[in-house]
């Protein structure tokens, strides 16, 4: 599967890949949502992931005063990175400190059981800047990326891969589903990286 390059903010993960990711803290869809054989929680949008648009600020922000949809993706050498950025559309400052939460959907948009894990460092190697606090705005914007490596190790193991991607600012806060721009490829890795958010500096 070959991503699309996002306009403006396009993820670069070619070469040494230098990202601000976080700390290595691995969880499995039940840390980030509860059951990970249930629902996630009902995303209060369609999935919203055209790269060349902006996020209006102002237009249909849902009640939570946010609103969050992919950048696009990019991949190499079967490590895949998706862009997030989440908009504050609401007249209130917004704060976040800390990680998305996600859930990865298969084609029946039921969850697939991932170990999600904060930051990359078994998925690659120098992200580790850690969580720090981000105030935002209104139309400030902060951005987040998703890891994951198409791999397969163990041809006994079916390979994995999601369909759909839903993402919350925060643990407990409502979810929005994102386009993924692709599939969520995870070969038989059983896991996926997340960094921290941080706050948009263009």
């Amino acid at each position: 599967m070959i991503f699309r390059n996002a306009v403006g903010r396009r993820v670069g993960v070619a070469g040494a890949l230098v990202l601000a990711l976080t700390a290595c803290v691995p969880r499995d869809h039940a840390g980030q949502g509860g059951d990970p054989t249930g629902p996630p929680p009902k995303p209060t949008s369609a999935p919203s992931a055209s790269p060349s648009a902006s996020i209006d600020p102002v237009a249909e922000c849902p009640a939570s005063g946010v609103r969050i949809r992919s950048t696009g993706g990019d991949a190499a050498m079967g490590l895949r990175a998706l862009g997030l950025e989440l908009v504050n559309c609401g007249d209130r400052p917004y704060r976040l400190n800390g990680y998305p939460v996600l859930w990865v959907l298969n084609e029946q948009r039921k969850p697939i059981i991932l170990r999600v894990v904060n930051g990359a460092k078994e998925i690659t190697s120098g992200f580790d800047q850690p969580p720090q606090p981000v105030t935002l705005r209104k139309g400030e914007r902060a951005v987040a990326t998703v890891l994951w490596r198409n791999l397969v190790t163990d041809s006994t193991v079916v390979a994995t891969a999601g369909a759909y991607l839903t993402v919350a600012p925060a643990a407990g806060q409502p979810a929005e589903e994102v386009d993924p721009d692709g599939p969520i490829d995870v070969g038989n890795t059983g896991r996926i990286g997340v960094s921290a958010w941080r706050k948009a500096t263009t």
